[in-house]
């Protein structure tokens, strides 16, 4: 218990130290759903907001898939409720890559390493501490909040939020809207700080292509050899040219680069496009695969025997389409894949895009502008996907907000699932501040 004559700690005071337990607790998921992967985390995530006086629910999808949330009241029961959500798992990391140990936590440089320093257990530390202060402090905000942290999001949230939705929907009663991660972070644009606000994300299809073919001896010949037969269509998948289909995110993106540099663009010629998309410097890795659906064959399997031609061959593929054109992708991947060959879905989401206006945006982009006054705030979307998906088929309006200050020189987006992940501790820092801001006045 804390006493009248002691100070509460801000939440800067606490994040870093949550940040980096929430990283030294291996939360590895291997998508077989294998193993206790998020439990640990959990259980932490559950004694912080207890110990401050929030009570919490905990449900298990799965053996050891556990996702934790609360509600915590705001000053006006009237208005709808506001979802801040994040996940505890993450993609696995091979320590012999990396700088330091991928669970060690390890500070250095005045950045905080490891995996989850940047997906996203930075996110769920500011979360953390600025809610423990708020409650210590008696702070509340403006309208209820409920605090959900999901299980197996990285490997498409079927153990995580599409279980929970589909069990336990009233957990969001009363909830419209959703803040989220991957978005909210700055990039330099000709000199000025910018602060991506995610409006939109792109679908998700893990496929399989199944080819069937004839068996037979290495040594003969054989016309019928589904590994051939995949080949060709992985070929003519992975390397087809899909057409430019820009968004009304994507294009008031475009715009808002263009008034900062100076330049033009007309969608009617691609080449016009690009050097706004390099302007965004490291953010145009998400950026720039915004502008077509992706197919990227990712997974390969076939054969026992290097002298026995199998009867199978399987590949996987990670297709991205633009929002709203999933069954015109569906089609295009059937006529590239070509005969003798089944595509089964692995995975399966939806594309998502919300307008870049409203009370909410107008709320976040008001708390940038306080905490940086000279910056911008602009939209995107995500080339990749969050837990607003699932949030959405209960109609919930989701956005992509962690606010993060970064150096011009750190490549931020390269890090998501990449190496050495790490997360400058003064970003958690302005996170904390715009965040403890956000949830007064939202």
């Amino acid at each position: 218990m804390t006493h009248a004559s002691e100070p509460v700690a801000r939440p800067e005071d606490e994040v870093v130290e949550i940040c980096r337990h929430l990283i030294q607790i291996d939360t590895s998921n291997y998508g077989d759903n294998a193993g206790i992967v998020e439990r640990p985390a959990a259980e932490y995530v559950a004694e912080l907001l207890e110990e401050v006086g929030l009570e919490t629910t905990v449900y298990e999808s799965s053996k050891g898939r556990t996702s934790v949330f609360t509600r915590f009241e705001g000053t006006d029961s009237s208005r709808p409720a506001l979802v801040l959500h994040g996940h505890t798992d993450v993609v696995p990391a091979a320590a012999e890559d990396w700088q330091v140990h991928p669970f060690s936590g390890e500070v250095k440089d005045g950045l905080i390493w490891g995996r989850g320093a940047v997906d996203m257990k930075n996110m769920v530390a500011i979360m953390l501490a600025v809610v423990r202060y708020m409650k210590r402090t008696g702070i509340k905000p403006k309208r209820d909040v409920i605090l959900a942290f999901f299980a197996d999001e990285e490997a498409g949230s079927k153990w995580g939020g599409h279980w929970i939705v589909d069990h336990h929907p009233e957990i969001f009663d009363g909830a419209t809207e959703a803040i989220g991660e991957v978005g909210g972070y700055s990039t330099m644009v000709a000199g000025k700080r910018v602060y991506l606000l995610q409006t939109a994300e792109k679908g998700l299809q893990w496929l399989n292509l199944i080819a069937s073919g004839r068996a037979g001896h290495g040594s003969q010949i054989n016309e019928d050899n589904a590994i051939t037969r995949l080949a060709g269509a992985i070929h003519r998948i992975g390397n087809h040219a899909w057409p430019l289909h820009l968004t009304d995110t994507v294009r008031q993106l475009l715009d808002g680069v263009a008034d900062l540099t100076g330049m033009t663009w007309d969608e009617e010629d691609e080449e016009t496009i690009w050097p706004l998309i390099e302007a965004l410097g490291p953010a145009k890795t998400f950026v720039g695969a915004t502008l077509r659906t992706g197919s990227n064959p990712t997974q390969l399997s076939a054969g026992y025997k290097a002298n026995v031609i199998p009867t199978a061959a399987q590949a996987t593929i990670d297709v991205r389409p633009i929002p709203g054109t999933e069954e015109e992708m569906m089609a295009t991947l059937k006529n590239l894949a070509g005969p003798g060959i089944d595509i089964v879905p692995e995975t399966q989401d939806i594309g998502l895009e919300v307008p870049f206006s409203g009370e909410l945006v107008d709320t976040m982009v008001d708390m940038i502008g306080r905490h940086d006054p000279d910056a911008t705030v602009l939209p995107y979307m995500l080339s990749a996907g969050t837990d607003n998906k699932s949030l959405s088929l209960l109609g919930i309006r989701g956005y992509g907000f962690t606010p993060l200050q970064l150096p011009a020189d750190l490549d931020f987006p390269a890090m998501f699932h990449g190496v050495d992940e790490r997360v400058p501790i003064s970003a958690l820092e302005f996170g904390c501040r715009v965040l403890l801001d956000l949830l007064q006045e939202a």
